[in-house]
């Protein structure tokens, strides 16, 4: 059969599709993001959404399920915090049709706040935990994934990490399995959460465990390759392909891919088969704390360690003392840390709010988190999603606990981010009358995971026109009675609305709206700013906004017309008008 070469995202869209699932929702997360961006090539088959936060998407997916179909969710792995609620009700009243939560994990943290491993999230919950090794896996353990859930009564953790989900190997695809919907009926006793129905269904939780257990035993999920007596190695995942390459060919492996429960019994038979064992996996010794509770004995994180990515040459080195051959080229790579792109409109915001020292900016997460690095130096703190409003009003509760008038707090969120967990904050700052000014950063698109749509963009992932709820309307339904809406890239009406958000004396809000210079599906005004060089003093104040195109070149201030979009921030703070915009 003719092979495609596919991402694991890719593939476990492929995967949805094959498996016959029906409901798909999801909130952007990297390095989940790719499986959704695919998923509506099969909308003929199958219905794909953007969810406004990771908890909708699970309670969405999930009553999907209880509705009779086949239903997947996909999240980065600290969304599964945010969905955590139903997913553990989930696990107690099990599914009709199968349910299945992708939860994407981030070794090393390329773009994410932890490196939280999401593998304990199932022993927590006490539901089938299933790990793919390469894009073949991604597409056809999804399907067996769907045949576990209705088969145990469970949802489903298909766990990924970012190089499952980025890495591309060769699929060979299957055609569609169309899974005759379960008719709905109503059950209160299986569905309806009270404390008495849970206590009888906590019993049904462990017994199902241990069926789980036994399947583990026979699951094609689970595979030995015997090779040899004097070493052998249990591993999943990515790690397996790691462990191939970094250990001797008489190696034989224990290749899991349904790691919870562990299927002891089958690890302690081949455990019995060699001389040495070693437990190979990313972050935390999941594995190996179970196998030596089951007095197993084994190597594993004494050797390999706890923290960040594993590769083939870490492997060897942490196992076998072998280092890898290096050699110096005598050339160092330049620092390159992330940086606003030229015209964000981010940046104007972050420069007025810099400049105003008596001010303390609560961060979040997305593009706007990078108002932190220098030269605009302008957040003060980033925790979590929506905790631009809520650390916020907890920092200016404290500030006004100790008398502290001297310093306002403006918490910061985007606008995908304010429908995410915005809003709850919004309504504790007006609630609780924050001495607190919540700004939202409107750039009309969820820019940082790649551009994907949101309740406030006017457009479905399925392409199709939707209700743009706006911003200052929410706003105003909570009772802001003050509402600044500014273009951030003027930077004297930015100024001005900051002031008179300071001076407000009824409850005020700031949107800052501009759209991102990157959505295509916008008609951008972009021109060019150039320096007159003889204008020029060669004062630095251009480098102060912190812009990718502006530089200095023979002690002058120069613009890299390859870069430059004609924003106009730069011209604004130059002191004796030595920038201007042509336009194009």
């Amino acid at each position: 059969m003719e092979k495609h070469l596919l991402s694991g995202n890719e593939a476990i869209a492929r995967g949805a599709y094959q498996a016959g699932v029906r409901v798909c929702s999801a909130y952007p997360g990297t390095p989940s993001t790719e499986i959704f961006e695919n998923l509506p090539k099969y909308k003929d088959s199958l219905y794909c959404e953007w969810a406004p936060n990771e908890k909708v998407a699970m309670e969405v997916a999930y009553g999907a399920s209880m509705g009779g179909v086949r239903s997947l969710c996909a999240m980065k792995h600290v969304g599964v915090n945010v969905a955590a609620d139903p997913m553990f009700t989930a696990a107690y009243n099990g599914v009709s049709g199968g349910f299945v939560i992708i939860s994407a994990d981030d070794p090393s943290m390329h773009s994410s706040q932890n490196e939280q491993d999401n593998r304990h999230y199932a022993r927590a919950a006490k539901i089938a935990l299933v790990e793919p090794a390469d894009s073949q896996e991604c597409c056809d353990f999804l399907k067996e994934a769907y045949e576990i859930s209705e088969k145990f009564d469970t949802p489903v953790i298909f766990r990924t990490t970012t190089r499952v989900s980025h890495s591309k190997s060769l699929v060979t695809f299957k055609e569609r399995e169309e899974v005759e919907a379960k008719p709905y009926e109503k059950n209160v006793a299986k569905f309806v959460c009270t404390p008495a129905n849970a206590v009888a269904h906590r019993p049904l939780v462990e017994e199902r465990l241990k069926k789980l257990a036994e399947y583990g035993k026979t699951s094609c999920l689970n595979r030995v390759e015997m090779k040899g007596s004097k070493i052998g190695v249990v591993t999943a995942s990515i790690a397996y392909e790691y462990a191939k390459d970094a250990f001797p060919e008489d190696t034989s492996f224990l290749k899991l891919g349904l790691t919870y429960p562990l299927p002891i019994d089958l690890i302690r038979d081949f455990a019995s088969k060699v001389e040495k064992l070693y437990i190979v996996e990313e972050l935390d010794g999941f594995m190996e704390e179970q196998i030596k509770a089951a007095g197993i004995d084994c190597v594993g994180k004494d050797l390999i360690g706890n923290m960040y990515e594993l590769n083939p040459q870490l492997v060897k080195e942490r196992v076998f003392g072998v280092k890898p051959e290096t050699k110096d080229v005598g050339v160092k790579a330049v620092s390159r840390p992330p940086a606003l792109c030229p015209g964000c409109p981010h940046r104007g915001f972050y420069y007025v709010m810099s400049k105003n020292k008596n001010v303390i900016v609560t961060g979040d997460i997305g593009c706007y988190t990078l108002g932190a690095a220098p030269p605009l130096s302008a957040v003060d703190t980033c925790v979590c999603m929506g905790g631009g409003f809520t650390a916020g009003m907890g920092i200016s509760k404290a500030l006004e606990a100790v008398g502290r008038t001297d310093k306002k707090v403006f918490g910061v969120v985007g606008d995908s981010t304010f429908f995410h967990s915005g809003m709850t904050g919004a309504a504790e700052i007006i609630y609780n009358r924050g001495r607190m000014i919540p700004v939202v950063l409107d750039n009309s698109i969820t820019g940082m995971t790649g551009h994907q749509d949101n309740p406030g963009s006017g457009y479905t992932l399925q392409g199709d026109i939707a209700e743009a709820i706006r911003i200052e309307d929410v706003l105003k339904s909570f009772g802001y009675q003050n509402i600044i809406i500014v273009d951030p890239q003027d930077l004297k009406a930015m100024q001005k609305a900051v002031d008179d958000a300071l001076a407000s004396e009824v409850p005020a809000a700031i949107i800052t709206r501009r759209p991102c210079l990157l959505i295509k599906r916008i008609k951008h005004d972009v021109g060019k700013c150039a320096v007159d060089r003889e204008k020029c003093i060669g004062c630095k104040k251009c480098l102060s906004v912190g812009c990718p195109a502006v530089m200095m070149k023979d002690g002058k201030s120069y613009i890299d017309p390859n870069q430059c979009v004609g924003c106009t921030v730069c011209a604004q703070v130059c002191p004796v008008g030595a920038i201007t915009r042509k336009e194009n």
